[in-house]
C-alpha cells in the first residue's frame, strides 16, 4: 500500500491478482474499476452496445423487411471480378449516413471503424471508402425505386394526407470550385495563347533533336514528350471541349426558342425546323457566358453565399408531415419551366405508390408564374394557387375581390383575384411552413445543401438519396410517436 500524507491525496489497494483500486484517503469512498486492459471471457456482441431505440435499428429494419431490393440485386447478374459487398448492407450504410448528414465516403470509412452504429451496421466488415462511392454512383437509378417504396410505406403510416402541397425549389452547391472555370470571351485568346506556346514547345523539340542526331546519331528515339508540351496539350484540349460545348448550348437554346415562337405564329412542321435551323446557325454565345472544368453541367446561380456553381433542386411536400411526394434537380436557375413537371411528376408518383386522390391544393410562389403556365394548369384543370407577384398597372385587381369576374380577364388577372380572396388567402399562407421547413431540416441535419457528386445525373441521384432519407426520418418520428402512446389512448 502506497499514500499521500495529504488527507485529500488518493491512495492504492494493491493485490497481487486485482488492479489497483483507487480510493479517496480521508474519505473512505471507492471508485468503480477501470482497466483498460481488460479482456473479454466472452466474445462482446454489438448488439448489446446498440440502444434499442436507436436509429439504424429502424434503418435496417425498413431495408431487411420493407423493401424490395431487386432492383439492386438484377444489377449483380452479369458482374464480373470478386464477391462484392452485400448490397443490403451497403445501402443500410448510406441510408443512415445520409440521414445523419454523414455524406463523405471516406468518413463512412471512418465511422465504420470508430462509431458503434456503423459497425453495427457492416457487422464489423468496415468497407473502404472506393467500395461505397462506387455503390453509390452505381446505383443511382435505382433510388428512383426505393423513393416510391419509401412513400408506400408512408402514405400506410398515414403520413400521406393529400390537402395542401406545396412546391419549392432551392440552390443546391455542386461540387465545382469558381476557380476552375473561364468565360467565352477569355476561351478564344486563351486557346490562341496556347496554340502558339505549343507551336513553339513542339518547334523547339524538333530542333533539339535535329542538333541530338547531329551529335550523337540518328539512332536516338527523340520521341519523348516534354512535360510543359503533355501539360499545355491537356490544357488546349479541355478548352477547345468547353467552348464547343458553350457554342451547341447556345445553339440549342436559339433553336429551341425560335421553334417555339414559330410554333405559338401556326407554322407548319417544315416552317418550324427552317426556323430552328436558321436560329442555330446565327446563334453566338455571349461573352460572359461560362463553363466549368471540373462539373461542366454545373450553372452559376445565386445562393445564400453568393453567386455558386450550383443545381436547382425542387421538391413537392406534404403538408401534413413534411413528406416529399416528388423530387427533381435541374442546371436551369429559374423555377418557371419546372411547375408543370413537377406536377406530373408527383402525380404520376401518386399513382406508383397506389395513393388515390389528388391534392385539394398545390401552392407555388412567383418564381413559376408565367401566362403559359397558368393557361396549362386552367386547360389541366389543376387545382393550384401561383403567386404572380407583383400587380402592375394595367391590371384590373381589387384588394377585396367581389363581383364576377371580367369575360375578359386574363389568366394572371384570375389568378391573382383568387389570391386575394378569403380562401385563397388561407391556403397561400400555408406554403412556406410546408416547403421551407422541409428544405432546412435536409441541409442542416443531412448536409444536402452541398453535392458530393457531379453531373446532373449524380445531383439527381444524390438529391433523391437525401429525400428518401428525409421521408424515412419522418417514418421514425412517426413510428417512435406511435410506440410513446400507451394502447387505449388517444
Amino acid at each position: 500500500m502506497s499514500y499521500d500524507s495529504d488527507d485529500d491525496a488518493l491512495f492504492e489497494i494493491a493485490d497481487d491478482d486485482v488492479p489497483a483500486v483507487r480510493v479517496a484517503a480521508g474519505r473512505s469512498k471507492v471508485f468503480r474499476r477501470y482497466d483498460p486492459d481488460q479482456s473479454f471471457l466472452m466474445p462482446p456482441s454489438l448488439d448489446d452496445w446498440l440502444p434499442q431505440d436507436h436509429t439504424a435499428r429502424f434503418i435496417a429494419e425498413v431495408v431487411d423487411g420493407l423493401l424490395d431490393l431487386s432492383v439492386v440485386y438484377d444489377s449483380y447478374v452479369e458482374a464480373s471480378g470478386g464477391p462484392p459487398y452485400d448490397p443490403t448492407m451497403m445501402l443500410k450504410l448510406l441510408l443512415y449516413a445520409y440521414s445523419t448528414g454523414v455524406t463523405s465516403s471516406r468518413e463512412m470509412e471512418r465511422r465504420c471503424h470508430v462509431d458503434v452504429a456503423f459497425r453495427w451496421l457492416s457487422a464489423n466488415s468496415a468497407p473502404d471508402y472506393r467500395s461505397i462511392a462506387r455503390f453509390r454512383r452505381r446505383h443511382l437509378t435505382a433510388l428512383d425505386d426505393l423513393f416510391i417504396q419509401v412513400l408506400v410505406l408512408c402514405s400506410e403510416a398515414g403520413l400521406v394526407k393529400l390537402g395542401r402541397v406545396a412546391l419549392d425549389g432551392t440552390k443546391l452547391r455542386a461540387s465545382a470550385s469558381r476557380h476552375k472555370a473561364m468565360s467565352y470571351g477569355r476561351l478564344g485568346p486563351k486557346i490562341g495563347q496556347l496554340e502558339v506556346e505549343v507551336a513553339a514547345i513542339l518547334a523547339e523539340a524538333e530542333a533539339t533533336d535535329l542538333a541530338e542526331d547531329a551529335e550523337f546519331g540518328a539512332d536516338k528515339r527523340g520521341d519523348e514528350v516534354p512535360p510543359e508540351l503533355a501539360r499545355r496539350e491537356s490544357r488546349l484540349a479541355k478548352l477547345r471541349a468547353a467552348k464547343e460545348a458553350i457554342e451547341n448550348e447556345a445553339k440549342q437554346k436559339a433553336a429551341k426558342k425560335a421553334a417555339d415562337k414559330a410554333t405559338k405564329n401556326g407554322g407548319d412542321e417544315a416552317a418550324i425546323a427552317e426556323a430552328a435551323q436558321v436560329a442555330a446557325a446565327n446563334a453566338t454565345p455571349a461573352d460572359k457566358t461560362q463553363r466549368n472544368f471540373t462539373d461542366p453541367e454545373a450553372r452559376m446561380m445565386k445562393t445564400v453565399d453568393g453567386f455558386c456553381y450550383a443545381y436547382n433542386a425542387q421538391a413537392v411536400v406534404d403538408e401534413y408531415s413534411q413528406v416529399v411526394l416528388a423530387a427533381e434537380v435541374t442546371d436551369q436557375a429559374g423555377d418557371v419551366a419546372q411547375l408543370l413537371p413537377m406536377i406530373a411528376a408527383a402525380t404520376e408518383n401518386l399513382g406508383d405508390a397506389g395513393i388515390g386522390g389528388a391534392p385539394k391544393v398545390i401552392l407555388a410562389d412567383a418564381g413559376y408564374c408565367s401566362e403559359d403556365n397558368l393557361q396549362e394548369i386552367a386547360d389541366a384543370e389543376v387545382n393550384a394557387l401561383v403567386a404572380t407577384g407583383r400587380i402592375r398597372r394595367n391590371e384590373r385587381v381589387p384588394d377585396t375581390p367581389r363581383g364576377r369576374i371580367p369575360n375578359d380577364a386574363t389568366r394572371r388577372e384570375r389568378m391573382a383575384r383568387r389570391l386575394r380572396t378569403k380562401p385563397g388567402r388561407t391556403d397561400y399562407a400555408r406554403r412556406k411552413a410546408i416547403v421551407e421547413p422541409a428544405f432546412g431540416q435536409m441541409k442542416v441535419r443531412q448536409h444536402a445543401g452541398h453535392l458530393r457528386l457531379r453531373g446532373i445525373v449524380g445531383a439527381k441521384g444524390e438529391w433523391t438519396l437525401h429525400v428518401i432519407c428525409h421521408n424515412l426520418r419522418k417514418l421514425a418520428n412517426a413510428t417512435n410517436a406511435a410506440v410513446a402512446v400507451p394502447q387505449g389512448a388517444s
